[in-house]
C-alpha cells in the first residue's frame, strides 16, 4: 500500500541520519556537543511522527485482515508457484527475472538464485531476444496479454518454446509485473504418440489412469555437456592447488586459470587485477586469444588499459556480472590501438565478464572476461553459473598482497 511505501522511505532516511550521528562519535570530544541538538531532534521525530505512523499501519493491516490468514495464503501461493508443472518466470518490465519456479530452472538449466536479477533474454537465441523484450514491455504497459514462439540458446534445446505473457499487479508495488509461462514443443498429440494413460496404453504403475505423463528420457547432449563442465571445474581446482603449493602470487593464479579456460571454454580469456589502493589503477595480467589469431591482435589486448573497458570497470568497481549474447554495444570492451571496437574486430558473439571475489561482501580482487567468436554456441546460464563458481575459487586462491612501504627520502 502507498502508506507503507512512504513509511519505509522515511524510515530508511531516518536510519541513514542515525548512522551519520553514530559516525560522529569519532570526532574530538569538544566537537560532539554541536551534534546533541541534532540527535535530540531525530529522537523527537521518531516519537512524534514515525511511531504514530507505524501504529496506524499496524491497525490498518489488522482491519483489512492482513494477519496470519494472509500469511498462510501467501505461503500457499508461493508453494503453488514453485510446484507448477509448467515453467513459469516472473519478470519486470525490462525482462529481468524476479522469480523462477522449479520447472523453469530445469528448462533453462540454471539455479533460481543465480537467474534472479539477470535478463531472461540472455538465455534465448538472438532472433528471439528483441521480440521477447518488446512483448514483455507491451504487457507491462497494459496493452494486453499475448504469446510468442522463441528458441533457447542451449545447444541441447533445439525445439521451439511457446511463451505466454500475462500482466500481474503484485500487492504493495507501484509497477506491474509480467508472468511468463513456457511450454516446450511436443511432437504430436499424446493420443497419436501412443502415450500412457490413453485408451490402449494403460498408465504406468503408481500414476493416475487417464492422465498423460510425458516420457522422461535423458538428453545425451545435455549429459555430455554437464560432464564437460564438471571436468572443467575439477581441472581448475587441481590447477589452483598446484599454484598454491608452488607459492605463486595473484598473477600466477590468473595466468594458470586462463590456460585452463582457454580453448575448451572460451576463445578469448582476459584477466585483470583490481587496483590495490584507492588511488591505484587496474592492471591487465593475461590475454589469450584463438590459436589462429595474429600476434598483434593478442598483443593489443594484452596492452589494453582495463579502465577503457566499460564491462571490466563495472565488474571491478561495482561487482557487476555481464552475460551478453551478440553484444549490442560495440564499445562494451573498448577499442584497440587503431580505434576499432574490440568486439567488432574479433567478431564476438557472446561475452561473459565476472568479478573475482569470494563472497558478495568481500572486495573485488579482479575481473575475468571470456569471449566466444564465430559459430561457437553462446554462453548459457548454466555455463555462466559454472564460471561464477570458478570466479569465487580464483578469489580464494589469490594470495593477499600488501602495499609496498613508501621509499625513504634521501
Amino acid at each position: 500500500m502507498p502508506g507503507a511505501q512512504e513509511f519505509g522511505a522515511e524510515l530508511t532516511d531516518f536510519r541513514r541520519r542515525v548512522d551519520e550521528l553514530r559516525a560522529a562519535r569519532a570526532l574530538p570530544s569538544q566537537e560532539r556537543l554541536s551534534l546533541l541538538d541534532a540527535a535530540l531532534f531525530e529522537l523527537q521525530h521518531m516519537v512524534d511522527v514515525l511511531w504514530p505512523r507505524y501504529e496506524e499501519l499496524v491497525a490498518a493491516s489488522r482491519t483489512t485482515g492482513g494477519g496470519r490468514g494472509d500469511r498462510q495464503e501467501q505461503q500457499l501461493l508461493r508453494a503453488l508457484f514453485q510446484r507448477m508443472p509448467v515453467a513459469a518466470v516472473l519478470l519486470d518490465r525490462e525482462s529481468v527475472v524476479r522469480r523462477m519456479n522449479f520447472a523453469a530452472t530445469q528448462l533453462f538449466h540454471t539455479r533460481a538464485g543465480y537467474a534472479t536479477g539477470r535478463p531472461l533474454a540472455a538465455s534465448l537465441r538472438r532472433d528471439g531476444q528483441a521480440a521477447l523484450r518488446s512483448q514483455v514491455a507491451a504487457v507491462a504497459r497494459g496493452e494486453g496479454d499475448r504469446s510468442l514462439t522463441v528458441r533457447l540458446s542451449q545447444p541441447s534445446a533445439d525445439g521451439e518454446v511457446r511463451v505466454t505473457l500475462a500482466a500481474l499487479r503484485p500487492p504493495g508495488e507501484p509497477h506491474p509485473a509480467v508472468l511468463a509461462a513456457f511450454q516446450p514443443g511436443v511432437a504430436g498429440h499424446p493420443a497419436e504418440a501412443g502415450a500412457p494413460g490413453v485408451a490402449g496404453h494403460p498408465a504406468e504403475a503408481g500414476t493416475a489412469p487417464g492422465v498423460w505423463y510425458p516420457e522422461s528420457r535423458p538428453d545425451l547432449a545435455e549429459v555430455t555437456r554437464h560432464a564437460e563442465l564438471l571436468d572443467l571445474v575439477d581441472d581448475m581446482t587441481t590447477a589452483l592447488l598446484k599454484v598454491a603449493l608452488d607459492g605463486g602470487g595473484p598473477e600466477a593464479v590468473l595466468v594458470r586459470a586462463a590456460e585452463v579456460l582457454h580453448g575448451r571454454f572460451a576463445d578469448w580469456v582476459i584477466a585483470d587485477l583490481a587496483p590495490e589502493t584507492a588511488s591505484g589503477v587496474p592492471r591487465r595480467v593475461v590475454a589469450l586469444g584463438p590459436w589462429d589469431a595474429a600476434d598483434d591482435r593478442t598483443a593489443s589486448l594484452a596492452k589494453q588499459d582495463p579502465a577503457s573497458c566499460p564491462v571490466v570497470v563495472d565488474a571491478l568497481s561495482d561487482g557487476v556480472c555481464a552475460l551478453r549474447v551478440s553484444p549490442p554495444d560495440a564499445d562494451a570492451f573498448g577499442r584497440d590501438a587503431t580505434g576499432a571496437p574490440v568486439l567488432v574486430r574479433e567478431e564476438v558473439t557472446s561475452l561473459l565478464c565476472i568479478p573475482l571475489r569470494a563472497s558478495a561482501t568481500d572486495p573485488v580482487r579482479g575481473a575475468l572476461t571470456l569471449f566466444r567468436t564465430g559459430g561457437r554456441g553462446a554462453f548459457g546460464m548454466a555455463e555462466a553459473g559454472v564460471a561464477d563458481r570458478i570466479s569465487r575459487h580464483l578469489a580464494l586462491a589469490m594470495p593477499r598482497t600488501t602495499a609496498p612501504a613508501p621509499a625513504a627520502e634521501a
